[in-house]
């Protein structure tokens, strides 16, 4: 392998750090997307559960801002009642809103890297092929090049050339399939979401204190 480094030259060395980045932002990323870690387990059910009657003090926000990613976005509708009492409906779903938009944010964090790897990588691989073959053709002398030229050796520093872009579409092609899997991934946990804070916010309404100064009227 290192044999292979050295004949390709310099311009392999692009694509060797994008390779070390794209694999640290994978493993990132597979730790970071755990469904645990951004779901949790029925988290909604046990949430509304606990605010039925009124909203949990602050340290029962805090555990449930701790939780996982869905808990920032509940745990917002909690604060938003709690640091204000006549909090009306629309500031609260606009304060869960807000902790969404964080919190899909961080979901996508290194994606637009990882894509820019995986279009990035074979342009570098080919601008190393292009050079190796500017420099093989450039060592010809023209007299030497049409009668003394040696084939074989000629072919030798061309398949030497290629290793670029053959290792810029070693690097680009797991980088481009990841990209893709953890851009599904991040879409689903973003529907789920949306769907569970929606389904919140309606149980948190009647509990807005705009909400009950509008029925004591």
């Amino acid at each position: 392998m290192l044999s292979i480094i050295q004949a390709a030259g310099w311009p392999i060395w692009p694509l060797i750090l994008c390779s070390i980045l794209a694999l640290a932002f994978i493993v990132e990323r597979f730790i970071s997307l755990k469904t645990s870690r951004v779901l949790g387990h029925k988290l909604v059910d046990e949430a509304i559960g606990v605010s039925r009657q009124a909203v949990p003090p602050p340290e029962t926000v805090n555990q449930l801002e701790q939780h996982s990613d869905m808990g920032r976005v509940l745990a917002a509708g909690w604060r938003a009642i709690n640091s204000n009492p006549r909090c009306s409906p629309e500031e609260m779903r606009a304060a869960m809103e807000a902790a969404g938009r964080t919190v899909t944010h961080r979901l996508e964090r290194y994606l637009p890297a990882l894509a820019t790897i995986a279009s990035a990588a074979p342009l570098l691989g080919l601008l190393g092929t292009v050079i190796g073959m500017i420099e093989i053709f450039g060592s010809q002398a023209p007299a030497g090049a049409l009668s003394g030229g040696n084939p074989a050796q000629l072919a030798h520093g061309i398949s030497v050339a290629l290793y670029n872009t053959a290792f810029g579409l070693i690097v680009a092609i797991p980088a481009l399939i990841f990209w893709r899997y953890f851009r599904a991934r991040v879409d689903g946990y973003v529907l789920a979401l949306e769907l569970a804070a929606e389904r919140f916010a309606r149980h948190l309404e009647p509990l807005c204190g705009g909400r009950r100064a509008e029925a004591k009227r």
